[in-house]
């Protein structure tokens, strides 16, 4: 440990026979609690921000995990609207060709007559 060098800082005082703090030292021993309580301060506040912060995040894994989820189902059901989209498009087609030959055969019965 390096050597230290301790100053004091006390007058004496010839009524009393005392020795009291110098004004400076008083002020500087205020101005320190002033500083720590300070510190202490700024700590509770960093400690608050750091719990927010890990809320946060915490809210922000679990949307993430939501999107995710979502777009799976979207994707599913983009796949799945596809498919339908197919069958309604083959079965309008079926559809379209029967209609066809229905008049086609009422054309040609209608020839006939």
């Amino acid at each position: 440990m390096a050597p230290s060098i301790s100053i004091a800082f006390f007058s004496a005082d010839p009524v009393a026979g005392k020795r009291r703090p110098l004004a400076g030292a008083e002020e500087l021993r205020r101005r320190n609690e002033e500083l720590e309580k300070e510190v202490r301060e700024a700590t509770a506040r960093e400690q608050a921000t750091r719990a927010e912060l890990e809320k946060t995040r915490e809210r922000l894994r679990v949307v993430e995990e939501a999107e995710e989820r979502l777009c799976a189902q979207l994707g599913d059901l983009e796949a799945e609207a596809v498919v339908q989209a197919r069958e309604f498009r083959i079965q309008v087609k079926a559809l379209a060709e029967e209609l066809a030959r229905a008049r086609s055969m009422l054309g040609c019965g209608a020839g006939e007559r």
